[in-house]
């Protein structure tokens, strides 16, 4: 007798269990568990019998027998967008982009794909926004851009626009127009008529995207899904979705300032945590070829203020790390972050007071990375502690020099990885003394980059040498 078992599954993170919750204890949304019947009458064991009855047949082979595939890569049109993606758009591909509301996730794929259709055939599907606001959006860039012209010398675009949200048409058109790049803005706006829950449900969101993962690698067309976040910044939607797609984009920036970060949180053909940086104007968004000057500052030197060299992904970022130390008001000092973990500072304080001997354990400490770049790397200890000690001393930095290392818990510095793409980023801005710990071999590159080296061992070496107390 086949017996039926009851899951109960978050259709917002995809959380499984056994018992029904009102609240799901993962993510803490309300009425987000959907019942889904299993049955547990020992199938595996009956496929096991059922496969062992059949001619024994090998269709695995050597790997270096495996035939090699080599694909060109389909320009976005942008350097630091082709950048994250590690070249380019792979034909088959499946790519997640998402972002919070209102960041420009629309603007910068309706630009791609504008500058791609020149080349290349560009499907734009619109689940959440009628033909006509597309256009209006399509028109204000043609007309900041000057591509109007190009575009009436060719009378037949390249760039077809879609409205729908059934996913079967949509798979239709795909199927009869066969582009080479597709966009699905949203996904979480597509549906199947096969199934009967709502639009960005856990199952539709599932069968969707595995429907579309399908039909791109048969035909080799490479499709962005533009993907919805929820209030913690993560993607809504079953997990299943990240796993599924061969990359993971997030765009990330304040929407009332400029800048806008492309982040590469996942690629199976490039490099992780690889970083592009736009800037919003009136022009729509413009790729900026030197970042770092939004990510450091042009004014007068001031106390509490460090230099790092931050590694994303294949790209040396140097920014600085404010640190301001206060008396505190109350029994509990402050610890608030922006751009750092906040347990990585209390960390660096620990550290700071049990081998310096700074009581900064009545003290509020603030810590922020100019720019609005997230460092996740613990190479920014040494500029942390260096920014920290500053400004509890009220000191100023000397100008043109970079801390790099890792704070280990005994007081010891560590050492960090691509130490030498750092130096010559370093080198390429100005800067000419680097405080870091302790590597051999790094003589002769020092030399070349005429870049004085100050290696040392324990922070409070660190600090000494840095504020030039020596």
């Amino acid at each position: 007798m086949t017996r039926i078992n009851t899951t109960y599954i978050c259709q917002n993170c995809g959380a499984q269990s056994r018992q029904f919750f009102g609240r799901c204890p993962r993510c803490n949304n309300w009425d987000s568990f959907v019942t889904q019947a299993s049955s547990s009458n020992h199938r595996a064991t009956k496929l096991y019998e059922e496969i062992s009855d059949l001619p024994i047949a090998k269709y695995s082979k050597p790997i270096d027998q495996v035939k090699e595939l080599f694909v060109e890569r389909l320009s976005s049109g942008y350097n630091e967008f082709d950048r994250v993606l590690g070249g380019g758009f792979v034909p088959g591909s499946l790519v997640l982009v998402g972002g919070e509301p209102g960041i420009g996730k629309s603007t910068l794929l309706l630009q791609s794909a504008m500058i791609m259709s020149r080349y290349s055939s560009i499907l734009y599907v619109s689940a959440e926004e009628s033909a006509q606001q597309v256009k209006l959006r399509w028109r204000r860039l043609n007309e900041c851009k000057n591509l109007t012209n190009f575009h009436q010398e060719n009378k037949t675009s390249q760039l077809h626009l879609m409205a729908e949200t059934e996913l079967e048409i949509i798979l239709q058109e795909l199927q009869s127009f066969r582009p080479a790049v597709a966009v699905i803005d949203s996904i979480q706006a597509i549906y199947t008529s096969g199934l009967s829950s709502a639009p960005g449900s856990l199952s539709q969101v599932r069968e969707c995207s595995l429907a579309l993962q399908k039909l791109a690698k048969q035909q080799g067309t490479a499709i962005l899904l533009v993907g919805h976040v929820t209030k913690e910044g993560t993607f809504a939607g079953p997990k299943v979705l990240e796993h599924l797609v061969d990359a993971v984009i997030t765009f990330e920036g304040d929407r009332f300032g400029n800048n806008r970060l492309l982040r590469a949180i996942k690629n199976r053909f490039g490099a992780n945590y690889e970083l592009g940086v736009f800037e919003m104007g009136n022009q729509g968004l413009v790729e900026l070829t030197n970042p770092f000057e939004i990510f450091l500052g042009r004014n007068k030197a001031t106390t509490g203020v460090a230099t790092i060299v931050a590694y994303e992904g294949t790209r040396p970022l140097l920014v600085e790390v404010q640190a301001l130390i206060n008396t505190a008001n109350y029994g509990n000092p402050r610890r608030i972050t922006i751009g750092i973990s906040t347990n990585r500072l209390h960390q660096i304080l620990a550290v700071l007071e049990k081998h310096m001997g700074f009581r900064l354990s009545s003290f509020d400490c603030y810590l922020a990375v100019a720019g609005g770049v997230t460092v996740q790397e613990p190479a920014a200890d040494l500029g942390a502690a260096a920014a920290i000690v500053a400004s509890y001393n009220t000191l100023i930095l000397p100008p043109k020099t970079v801390f790099i290392g890792e704070l280990g818990l005994s007081g010891k510095l560590r050492p960090v990885t691509q130490i030498p793409l750092r130096l010559r980023e370093c080198a390429r801005l100005g800067f000419d003394k680097v405080v870091m710990p302790k590597i051999e071999g790094l003589e002769n590159i020092a030399i070349d980059l005429n870049i004085s080296l100050l290696q040392v061992e324990t922070v409070m070496e660190a600090i000494i040498f840095g504020l030039g107390l020596e």
